[in-house]
């Protein structure tokens, strides 16, 4: 049997688009409100010159063209649509022909995010493996062994940011929606990775899961983006507090929420925490983690998100915790 699929979606393929849009229908409001000011007057500027009795009448000059205003009234309103129209349709081509440098702006972008962090990988791995072994050879006693420790743990840092970043960056292939993944399998593994961090601030992950919760969404996917949501919430959140994750379907998707306990989303609009490189402000009380990051992770989701046909996005935000809901369609098994 021949598999199913489709191609992949960029997100930044589709922010362009929706940007095109916006401005051209601003732009053929701006021109239709134009014309039709200027047809509105000539109306009532016909209209003010005519009498009633007159205006079926044609005009009494025989050496002229003979014309009713009524007929001049109808000429006077196909012209207004012929040239509404001629507005939209110049204002699609001006506006795709202006955003144009913009998509290949991106385009360079990603290209050169992908290439710094191919190159990046390489070193970075060799760094990690002579940490590895310096940290084999040093006795359990030495002095120094905290510190390559601590040094590893950054080395393991960068390289995770390689990674974001090369997988933010490549967008291609397709999506093969004969494969079908248990959505809550996924979560959970997500879910294990972060307790130990999760227990190291005296904050618990509680988990909600629902039956036949599948997609055409890879495993490993779902876990990445669970992982980027479980940190940023565990990022925030105030110890002795509650994370909880929770799996929903409904008749179309399958829903994957996160939800904690902190100040909510600061110094930022919450639609923007998807965007690339973005940052919000740091948890300033509750003892919270004060880091922002790298505005990689939540952009991550987002990729994938629009990858595979879904969304996220904020659903709640408040000082009593902010709740962020990943979702993608449901694979429904034949």
């Amino acid at each position: 049997m021949m598999r199913r699929q489709r191609p992949i979606v960029d997100s930044d393929i589709l922010a362009i688009r929706r940007a095109s849009r916006l401005v051209g229908t601003r732009i053929a409001i701006a021109c239709t409100a134009v014309v039709a000011a200027i047809i509105l007057s000539m109306f009532l500027y016909i209209l003010s010159e005519v009498s009633a009795a007159e205006l079926f009448e044609p005009v009494p000059d025989t050496n002229n063209l003979k014309v009713s205003a009524v007929g001049l009234l109808r000429a006077t309103a196909l012209l207004s649509v012929v040239l509404i129209l001629l507005a939209g349709v110049l204002s699609w081509w001006v506006t795709r022909r202006a955003v144009q440098p913009l998509g290949d702006a991106l385009r360079i972008q990603r290209a050169f995010v992908a290439d710094a962090s191919h190159e990046l990988r390489t070193p970075l791995a060799v760094l990690d493996a002579r940490l590895q072994i310096l940290q084999r050879a040093l006795p359990a006693d030495d002095s120094s062994a905290a510190v390559v420790a601590d040094l590893r743990s950054d080395a393991k840092a960068l390289i995770n940011i390689v990674n974001d970043l090369l997988e933010s960056a490549e967008i291609g292939g397709s999506v093969n929606e004969d494969v079908i993944v248990d959505v809550n399998s996924a979560v959970g593994d997500a879910v294990r990775s972060m307790a130990v961090i999760a227990s190291e601030k005296q904050i618990t992950i509680e988990t909600y899961a629902a039956e036949d919760a599948t997609a055409h969404v890879p495993a490993s996917s779902i876990t990445r983006c669970v992982l980027a949501l479980l940190d940023n919430a565990l990022r925030f959140a105030p110890p002795r507090s509650v994370v909880s994750v929770g799996v929903t379907v409904s008749k179309k998707a399958v829903s994957v929420t996160v939800a904690d306990r902190g100040p909510g989303i600061q110094g930022i609009d919450p639609a923007r925490i998807f965007d690339r490189f973005a940052h919000a402000e740091a948890a300033s009380h509750g003892g919270a983690d004060t880091r922002t990051g790298f505005g990689i992770g939540l952009s991550l989701v987002r990729e994938i998100a629009v990858r595979y046909g879904g969304s996220v996005t904020v659903v709640d935000n408040s000082d009593r915790g902010t709740a962020i809901r990943f979702a993608v369609p449901r694979a429904t098994p034949a």
